[in-house]
């Protein structure tokens, strides 16, 4: 599950989600991914306690890119690490450095192994920086300094990952030249297909809560459409 614009709200989900396959007998195992700003929401601390007690197949990855839109980690939460909170919950924690993709991936397949084996969660803490802005309304110059920024330059993942890739004789400007082509054209006509798609009908809120629509939806449709004729 990847991030939801309403902080930590998927975290519940994810841990219901690998609930129900365990339920089931099925090898699913759910991965949500959240922010540093999420460990402070009580859904964060609902799920994973959840997770703990129940041993559900769930791997919760935290983004950890030090900022919470404008507030650093350092006024986030007081423990050392976001990774160690999992103690607390009964399940694994660790803590990688999120801009090494091979070391991601490495921790990300472990935790999926043991979590499909009957292990239980893990808590899986990416420590990465955001270079840019939270949104388009954000001006990170009014709570960093370039000072802090510089530090992290050389460790982008992307430069890291080119210069690896070079290493190995599996990359070159050309070659970068035509995967940017190719991938700005999937781009565009992603966007023109999804302008393409007509906008939903407010009926359409009613229709995906759940698989069949209940008694009490089905009225508040009614009412909506009798409001609308």
């Amino acid at each position: 599950m990847p991030v939801a614009i309403p902080v930590g709200t998927h975290l519940p989900h994810a841990v219901g989600v690998a609930w129900a396959a365990k339920l089931k007998g099925e090898k699913t195992v759910a991965v949500v991914y959240f922010g540093d700003g999420a460990t402070s929401k009580g859904d964060f601390h609902e799920a994973l306690n959840f997770a703990g007690v129940f041993k559900t197949p769930t791997i919760f990855f935290c983004q950890n890119n030090q900022f919470a839109i404008s507030v650093p980690r350092s006024l986030q939460t007081a423990s050392k690490t976001i990774a160690q909170k999992a103690i607390a919950y009964g399940f694994d924690g660790i803590q990688v450095d999120g801009n090494d993709l091979f070391a991601v991936i490495a921790v990300t397949k472990e935790a999926v192994e043991k979590a499909r084996s009957g292990g239980g969660a893990t808590l899986i803490e990416g420590v990465t920086f955001r270079f840019g802005p939270h949104t388009t309304a954000d001006d990170p110059t009014k709570y960093r300094t370039e000072a802090e920024i510089e530090p992290w330059k050389p460790l982008d993942p992307m430069i890291r990952l080119r210069l690896y890739l070079k290493e190995k004789g599996l990359w070159n400007e050309e070659v970068e030249q035509r995967m940017t082509e190719e991938a700005q054209k999937e781009i565009d006509q992603a966007v023109v297909d999804a302008e393409a798609v007509p906008p939903p009908g407010p009926a359409e809120i009613f229709k995906y809560v759940f698989e069949e629509m209940t008694p009490p939806l089905k009225e508040q449709l009614g009412y909506l459409k009798s409001t609308l004729a």
